[in-house]
């Protein structure tokens, strides 16, 4: 899978633009602020249905307009594709696959890419959240359907916690409170096919993971990854998070059991304090937890290992052919040595994207169709018309805006 042209409309600070790229690698090079980094968070955006900077869709939208706009045409073999997205500043967002409306949920199902950027180290040394969202977007590139079960969930959640405190409030008991009762259910079942789906990709991520480690690294330091998980007694609240290999029974039973457990906990706090929205991925090196023990390098080499075992995942069953690789300024960040394996190591995929602020940090093996990239201009020696597309794409802002704002009616609205 590449993808063959990219045009933007109203996306941060691009007004209107249009770039061509090709297969194998192609790099973005342009000083800090220039906007590189925004080219590839908006193929990004297609395969995660969000940003690696930031964990709102709004910044995303130019300033002054109410929304972006991002189409892509992605090409496997001779099929051809077109992916359009509204991302709106307010309300929900919008989407197209070859003019027809879908749920914008349904995007990563087209395209599939692996995005490597210095904002990778926070999954290491970052809080749980910053885990299990590396994790979740995993998931749903690999299966579509789990971006739903995650919506869900969430809801379910939001709705538990809003009837907890209300019953914090009013000084209700536990046992006077028989509609958490229905919500516990459903915060069951759907958080327990979560937990199963993650610790599943977790065993699935081993063996990957400690291939990439070494051959960046240098060395095998023994990588290993597993879930501490709240329904066998971990709590990110007490700093307690090991993984209790003891714990028997079905993920549904023993979720209950610890809800049962902590239900006057959750009435005086007024939260829901047990489910796979307070797991933790415990990383490992020489079988120490990586966050505290392992080096400035270390930590960089794990975090790398863990984009190289998605993208192996991704590659070994997709239908698409390869994921679309990006790697968004990580050469900056490390030494010669892990610059050229890590290189080495992303070569022979189809569609290679690198941004840096200057080309010498660049491998020689990445260094093919350069593009420069000025204060939201783009600079392409090889196709001097595209940079900024002038009336060209400004028709595509009222054509493609108009058609994704008045969808037809088997169009549906998504809150990404």
């Amino acid at each position: 899978m590449i993808v063959e042209q990219l045009s933007l409309v109203d996306f941060r600070n691009y007004a209107a633009a249009d770039v061509t790229l090709q297969a194998g690698p192609n790099v973005f090079v342009g000083r800090n602020g220039q906007g590189k980094t925004n080219l590839a968070e908006a193929i990004a955006y297609f395969a995660t249905l969000g940003s690696h900077r930031v964990s709102t869709d709004a910044p995303m939208v130019r300033r002054g307009a109410d929304a972006a706009i991002v189409r892509a045409r992605l090409a496997h073999g001779p099929r051809r594709i077109v992916l359009e997205v509204q991302v709106n500043k307010q309300g929900s967002n919008k989407a197209r696959v070859n003019g027809s409306p879908i749920r914008p949920a349904e995007l990563p199902r087209y395209a599939q890419v692996v995005l490597f950027a210095p904002e990778d180290l926070q999954i290491v040394r970052g809080d749980p959240s910053t885990r299990r969202r590396f994790m979740d977007q995993l998931l749903t590139q690999r299966a579509p359907r789990m971006s739903s079960v995650l919506g869900d969930y969430d809801r379910v959640v939001r709705q538990r916690n809003a009837l907890l405190k209300s019953a914090k409030a009013r000084g209700i008991r536990g046992d006077q409170l028989s509609t958490l009762e229905v919500w516990d259910d459903k915060l069951i079942t759907l958080g327990a096919q979560l937990i199963d789906a993650r610790a599943r990709l977790a065993d699935e991520l081993a063996a990957p993971l400690a291939a990439a480690y070494a051959a960046i690294a240098g060395a095998d330091h023994d990588p290993g990854l597993g879930w501490a998980l709240s329904i066998d007694g971990a709590d990110p609240d007490e700093d307690e998070t090991e993984v209790d290999a003891a714990a028997g029974g079905s993920t549904q039973d023993r979720f209950r059991a610890a809800l049962a457990a902590k239900r006057s906990t959750e009435l005086e706090r007024g939260l829901t304090l047990v489910g796979p929205h307070r797991d933790d991925l415990i990383l490992r090196l020489r079988g120490l937890p990586v966050k505290g023990y392992a080096s400035h390098g270390e930590s960089w080499s794990v975090a790398l290992g863990l984009r190289l075992a998605s993208a192996e995942l991704l590659r070994a069953e997709s239908q698409l052919g390869d994921p679309i690789v990006i790697l968004d300024d990580v050469f900056a960040e490390l030494d010669s040595d892990r610059r050229a394996r890590l290189a080495a190591l992303v070569a022979d995929y189809e569609q290679v994207i690198v941004t840096a602020a200057v080309e010498p940090d660049i491998p020689d093996a990445l260094r093919a169709h350069v593009v420069h990239v000025e204060a939201g201009t783009i600079i392409d020696p090889e196709h001097p018309a595209l940079g900024h597309a002038g009336a060209e794409v400004d028709a595509a802002r009222t054509e493609v805006g108009a058609e994704l704002r008045h969808p037809t009616a088997e169009s549906a609205d998504d809150g990404r």
